[in-house]
């Protein structure tokens, strides 16, 4: 089971911004696109697929996981072989929407969910475990990615991309799917949920208090990497960083990233999620005021280590949280908004630090604002999960 979360993350990169944006440019010079006009068409197709995960990433708690997996790879082999003949603005919009919606989205989703659900006291461990598709991901395919598109042009990458779906992880996925044993969640007799809150649905998160307390922290991390990764080039310049510095950076963010995530695991099962939720702000609060007040080249390496730390506690503990409070009967539901949210958060997040550049906003004072961010989200989620409460099953 943790190998099929594994590789359902690691395809799940192909829907990320962190591999489409290198197709970027060629993209725009083919169709003869400014970079406003292909800005809105990517931000678009976000929220839409941000809407779409949010009315349909609840089906995988009502169908079996392995035609959940068919439907999300088969979408998203569609949606790569759909990419490799774009033509038009309008065909790149529904090419984005579903690359986003069944990469980004769908698979990912289904790889946390299925984890959740299936292991129990060693729920932390597994999600840190699968988790790592996205750093492997970062560190493999954008080297990949270049040298195909030197090679055979960007249509024809996507057609590769596009082949590997049912060629390379659909047979993966069923097989690890097949052999996987009985879920520790079987063998149990405790489910982690709180109070008067079993029964895990929607409208027991939207009127629970405290979900809006560790809401905007929940937020915060993918809005302030997905806006400084996108303006990067604003940042760099202000701050008189070279790119190929900060390519280095990226590198010490990913194995920052994958290696923070195998102590983040047994922190979990030890301590619970709840408890170690609030310290998720920590290391983007320090990191975003320090190089907002400094600006030696040092700090470049210092934000991007805080972020690889912030990021990887991101997602094992708030992966967990979510069935430590409301159990698992309707997990996919619940994460399926949670995705949903974070989704629209990442869309909103480059229009609005855009809005603030063009607006006069310095490079150290977006910087900061996002810090400020960090720490009041971790100051407001003290008052939200704050423990583990365990009931019997029913």
């Amino acid at each position: 089971m943790l190998g099929f979360g594994l590789i359902t993350v690691f395809w799940g990169n192909f829907g990320q911004s962190f591999f489409i944006s290198w197709f970027g440019a060629a993209i725009q010079r083919e169709l003869n696109l400014t970079a406003t006009t292909y800005g809105l068409t990517y931000s678009a197709a976000t929220v839409i697929s941000g809407l779409s995960i949010m009315i349909l990433g609840g089906l995988i708690d009502k169908i079996k996981i392995q035609h959940f997996v068919l439907l999300s790879s088969t979408g998203l082999f569609l949606a790569a072989l759909f990419m490799s003949q774009v033509q038009s603005v309008s065909m790149l919009l529904l090419a984005f929407f579903m690359l986003r919606f069944f990469g980004q989205g769908l698979l990912p989703h289904t790889s946390g969910t299925a984890m959740s659900k299936y292991f129990s006291s060693n729920r932390g461990k597994a999600l840190s475990i699968s988790s790592n598709g996205v750093p492997l991901g970062e560190a493999l395919l954008p080297a990949i990615a270049v040298a195909l598109i030197a090679a055979i042009g960007w249509q024809h990458t996507w057609l590769v991309v596009a082949i590997t779906v049912p060629l390379l992880f659909l047979p993966m996925a069923l097989w690890l799917l097949k052999i996987s044993g009985p879920a520790e969640a079987e063998q149990t007799t405790y489910s982690h949920t709180a109070a008067g809150q079993a029964d895990g649905s929607r409208r027991t998160l939207l009127t629970d208090r405290r979900f809006w307390c560790a809401l905007p922290l929940v937020l915060m991390p993918p809005f302030s990497v997905t806006g400084i990764f996108i303006h990067q080039g604003f940042i760099l310049e202000q701050k008189h960083w070279s790119s190929t510095l900060f390519a280095l950076t990226f590198t010490v963010y990913g194995v920052i990233h994958w290696c923070a995530s195998f102590v983040t695991g047994p922190l979990i099962d030890r301590y619970s999620a709840t408890r170690l939720f609030s310290f998720l702000g920590v290391p983007f609060a320090i990191g975003l005021i320090l190089t907002g007040s400094l600006n030696h080249v040092y700090m470049a390496f210092v934000m991007m280590i805080m972020m690889g730390l912030g990021m990887s506690m991101m997602g094992s503990v708030v992966g967990s949280m979510w069935a430590e409070v409301y159990g698992t009967a309707n997990l996919g539901s619940i994460r399926s908004l949670i995705t949903s949210l974070i989704i629209l958060s990442t869309s909103a997040s480059p229009i609005l630090l855009g809005f603030l550049i063009d607006h006069g906003m310095t490079a150290n004072q977006l910087l900061t604002a996002l810090g400020t961010y960090a720490l009041i989200s971790t100051i407001l989620s003290l008052f939200s999960y704050h423990r583990r409460i365990a009931i019997p099953r029913r």
